[in-house]
């Protein structure tokens, strides 16, 4: 059997495995086999990737569930920080049937607090469709995203839909991310995602060191064509995601830059759940060697 067969193999098991009940361990090791083109080992993991999955067998503090939590982490993040960097929510709902469309305004975002992709743009009432919205809604709600990866914080969250307000840079014209990788307190890394609005062509994603030198790294997206530029806000973000990663051995803060102001965007421990590689291929011991692992505590 060839790589790529073994592979495609190897993903219809996983699939079929998701919702069934299988320690994590063991799931996590078929996925690896499935993704990732080097033997993984969490005996004595040395890359980004295998202490990112180290870290999601051993290392299961409570708090991480309301730290990923969309809308949860916006009452953690302002508890830190105050409420400066908090987008303003709108309206929070348990099902899609319950969104309330005539109680928002004319632009705003639909997010769901405990996945990743549940979010629904709206620009302008008089042209959305509010029907699509409420399927992608319905269908993230419905989603265990905890199985599709057994990224542990996600387990527990009580699943909503809320509304917030709709951010876009004036300059830029799109809303950019600005991910930040921490580890205890300490940025060493960043990308930029450009061009997540537009839909005829790829999200970009562009790596930089902590003094915004680009690196020559590609990560489950490709480089933008021209590189993009340093935000305003670049030493006041870094900042925000220094306190907020204190005591932390590794975590992506996301933030954006509206016009000169900042806004925190979410938590994650599991930059792609650990099974995406870095090309150049040597990133991925650079990014491990960066994390330090605590106590080895089995759930």
């Amino acid at each position: 059997m060839t790589g790529l067969k073994k592979h495609q193999f190897l993903n219809k098991i996983i699939t079929k495995l998701s919702p069934i009940i299988v320690s994590d361990e063991f799931f996590i090791r078929l996925k690896w086999l499935a993704t990732m083109d080097y033997p993984l080992n969490l005996n004595n993991p040395q890359t980004y990737n295998e202490k990112i999955n180290w870290l999601k067998l051993y290392d299961r503090r409570k708090e991480y569930t309301q730290m990923v939590d969309k809308l949860a982490a916006k009452d953690y993040v302002a508890s830190i920080l105050g409420d400066k960097y908090i987008i303003p929510t709108y309206s929070v709902w348990q099902s899609a049937k319950e969104v309330d469309f005539d109680s928002l305004p004319n632009s705003f975002v639909l997010k769901t607090n405990h996945d990743s992709g549940g979010v629904v743009i709206c620009k302008d009432k008089s042209s959305f469709d509010q029907v699509k919205a409420l399927k992608v809604i319905d269908k993230s709600l419905k989603t265990n995203y905890y199985l599709k990866g057994r990224e542990w914080p996600y387990k527990n969250i009580q699943r909503c839909v809320f509304a917030e307000m709709y951010l876009e840079d004036n300059h830029l014209g799109e809303l950019r991310d600005y991910k930040f990788f921490c580890f205890n307190g300490h940025v060493k890394a960043l990308f930029i995602a450009t061009g997540r609005q537009n839909r005829t062509s790829e999200t970009c994603f562009d790596f930089f060191d902590s003094d915004f030198n680009h690196l020559n790294i590609v990560n489950g997206h490709p480089n933008a064509s021209s590189i993009p530029e340093k935000p305003t806000c670049f030493d006041e973000m870094k900042i925000i995601a220094s306190v907020l990663s204190r005591g932390l051995p590794c975590v992506r803060i996301d933030l954006y830059e509206v016009n000169g102001r900042v806004y925190f965007g979410e938590i994650t421990f599991t930059h792609w759940g650990g099974f995406t590689p870095f090309e150049p291929k040597e990133w991925d011991k650079v990014f491990g060697d960066w994390i330090v692992l605590p106590n080895k505590a089995e759930q």
